[in-house]
């Protein structure tokens, strides 16, 4: 915890009204006895109380967050009673009630340990509601792909890049199988190839720049500017897979939009200043690297990036790193540790994940008229991130989601039969 998250923490003198706490605790109670995990939400809306932080720049306070019957915030406002008497309320004094977050690094492609793909927790009951695939075969990709319609029920919102491009016998060939990744060796071909997965619908360009661990080729500068200038005028962004100093030159010269990871190899100043200087973002991933042993000059460029301003994402490279999608506290920590404190890195993992090349649906805010996608937490982020391992509930899409202290949900895309019950429960328990 660093010093800009103290005067957050410990509100003392707050009082929740006996009735209002009543209703609070009935609330989930309610919902968990009969084991109901999922459904739209009542239709005369439902509150949630507790410390409430609405993501950005604000402030955590304690109060409510009141959703209209078709999900949108209705209200944002300290608790002063007046609440309707049939509204259905979750929460409680220790409760924080806080944006939803977005992963802006996983592999859906690669099933974690012991897991097949496309059949294993979608991190929705952890809090997530957008993920970012990078690197998976097109077919796939295109079946996990929300575009502008909304998610099926249970699910993230999910954008996608399709297979990465890499120069023959690249990063890619010797760290993916099959279909993950596609061969470019001419800008020509780097064009027809950008224009082809930009009809196929892909979100994003990503560039696979890294020899990988067998030192292979890497693409050259004419081709990675090829790319770049494709996606550009297809309107797609392009991120890179870069890890050294050199590469990240390469990405910055061609004008990459973002890369897919911190660099591993220190970088200079100058260079740390050309990335502030050109807008690009990063994605962090950086307990990714702790775990293969890279993670101390990782954290360092991190740092620095963070210094001078660079926006960092928060990202995971699971299911890479064998687990499936969930909110990771160990990634949040880390992310605070480069100096933006708990708070700070909520908001990497809300609204500037949110802004993530390619994403779109999510804005990672609470703001009045919007449609919400919110996580009642049992206690402070803030003093403890290993609270995302156990929200009390979720809402996002107009669907409330439920779940016990051990999340276990599993769907499988495409959605088959709509769960519900859950309205017709939580009015009977408003009642």
């Amino acid at each position: 915890m660093t010093d800009q998250d103290q005067p957050l923490l410990g509100r003392r003198g707050v009082r929740l009204p006996a009735a209002l706490a009543e209703r609070a605790r009935a609330g989930l109670e309610l919902i968990r006895s009969r084991r109901l995990r999922t459904g739209a939400v009542p239709s005369r809306g439902v509150a949630f109380v507790g410390t409430v932080w609405t993501g950005g720049a604000a402030q955590p306070g304690f109060g409510l967050v009141v959703l209209d019957g078709a999900g949108r915030v209705a209200d944002l406002r300290p608790e002063r009673g007046g609440m309707p008497s049939d509204l259905l309320v979750l929460g409680g004094i220790n409760h924080w009630v806080v944006p939803a977050l977005v992963d802006a690094h996983v592999h859906l492609s690669q099933p974690a340990d012991g897991e097949a793909a496309g059949d294993w927790p979608t991190g929705l009951e952890t809090g997530l509601v957008g993920l970012r695939d990078l690197a998976s075969p097109l077919r796939q990709a295109q079946g996990w792909r929300t575009g502008h319609r909304p998610p099926p029920p249970g699910w993230p919102v999910i954008a996608v890049s399709g297979p990465v491009l890499t120069a023959p016998g690249g990063h890619q060939a010797s760290c993916w199988a099959g279909a993950t990744a596609e061969f470019v060796n001419s800008p020509v071909q780097a064009r027809w190839t950008v224009q082809r997965l930009a009809a196929d619908g892909v979100d994003l360009i990503k560039l696979g720049l890294d020899p990988g661990p067998d030192a292979g080729p890497t693409l050259p500068p004419a081709v990675v500017r090829a790319v770049v200038n494709a996606a550009h005028d297809a309107g797609l962004p392009v991120l890179a897979h870069a890890l050294s100093a050199e590469l990240v030159g390469r990405a910055l010269d061609a004008g990459v939009d973002e890369l897919a990871r911190v660099p591993t190899e220190r970088l200079p100043a100058a260079l740390i200043e050309r990335i502030a200087g050109s807008g690009m973002k990063v994605t962090s991933t950086l307990q990714r690297f702790f775990s293969s042993g890279h993670g101390r000059d990782a954290a360092a460029n991190a740092a620095d990036l963070v210094s001078a301003g660079v926006p960092l994402l928060y990202g995971t490279d699971s299911a890479r790193s064998g687990a499936a999608p969930a909110v990771d506290p160990r990634e949040l920590d880390r992310l605070a540790n480069t100096g933006l404190g708990r708070l700070g890195a909520l908001r990497a993992a809300t609204e500037h994940s949110a802004g993530a090349a390619g994403m779109r649906r999510r804005t990672g805010r609470l703001r009045v008229g919007e449609p919400a996608a919110l996580v009642l937490l049992p206690a402070s982020p803030l003093v403890e991130p290993g609270v995302w391992r156990t929200p009390g509930a979720v809402f996002v899409d107009g669907r409330l989601t439920v779940s016990p202290n051990a999340p276990n949900h599993r769907a499988v895309r495409p959605a088959g039969a709509t769960p519900s019950g859950l309205t017709a429960a939580a009015d009977q328990g408003s009642r």
